[in-house]
């Protein structure tokens, strides 16, 4: 999933208006000058006053999914999968018992026959490798929409939470290969359970009831973000 999506926008757009407002003060034209030489010694020049870093870390992917809106989006995914994961574990079970069918054929089955049998099984396979795969894009899909979502309206309550808080700057540390990696931060610099704790105040939407205990695991569960932010790194 793009991770910067409507969080990228919002935070270039708060971005962009600071910046705006400080190239306005300091484009401003100077008075005018005399033009009369001067024999006064020029002012030592003044050092750029130092702002103190103030840096926020966030898993911003898994902070959306950590909502109560990410949550129930979630399980209402999950459900629209249910009959299809169902379908694919039947299928599967019928493979197998065909092949434990022809493992335990007499002898007395002829070539022809066991040639026919191979050649279900072969056909049974290769329609649940594609059923497997259609349902993992599809359920991809639709998690990246349904996430992506709650992503979108979730970019201006952290624009708002890292500067009501005074941050200077934000790292989206949610591990994207080739991102960045945060080995050592200062305790209370992650601020994702902050920010969904404030989304939830702000959206009104309830925690979702927990489901029942399933036995099975859903179509393309690998893609599932996580449904809570990791831990900030351990201090030194």
């Amino acid at each position: 999933m793009n991770r910067t999506f409507a969080f990228a926008t919002a935070l270039a757009a708060g971005l962009t208006s600071a910046a705006g407002v400080a190239q306005t003060a300091g484009t401003q034209a100077p008075a005018a000058a005399s033009t009369a030489p001067s024999t006064q010694a020029a002012p030592a020049p003044v050092a750029p006053h130092a702002v103190p870093a103030k840096i926020a870390l966030i898993e911003y992917e898994q902070a959306a999914a950590a909502t109560n809106e990410g949550q129930r989006a979630l399980q209402d995914l999950q459900k629209k999968y249910d009959p299809k994961k169902n379908q694919l574990q039947a299928l599967a079970a019928e493979v197998d018992t065909l092949k434990k069918q022809l493992q335990a054929a007499p002898a007395t089955m002829t070539e022809q026959e066991r040639a026919t049998k191979l050649r279900a099984i072969d056909a049974k396979e290769k329609q649940l490798q594609r059923d497997g795969e259609d349902a993992q894009n599809a359920y991809g899909a639709d998690l990246q929409a349904s996430v992506g979502a709650v992503a979108k309206k979730l970019g201006p309550v952290v624009i708002k939470y890292v500067q009501d808080n005074g941050y200077t700057m934000l790292i989206d540390n949610t591990g994207q290969q080739g991102g960045m990696s945060v080995l050592w931060t200062l305790p209370g610099t992650d601020i994702s359970q902050a920010v969904v704790d404030a989304y939830n105040a702000s959206s009104g939407v309830a925690a979702p009831v927990p489901s029942a205990p399933s036995a099975t695991t859903r179509p393309h569960a690998a893609t599932t973000p996580s449904t809570a932010p990791k831990a900030a790194a351990p201090k030194q």
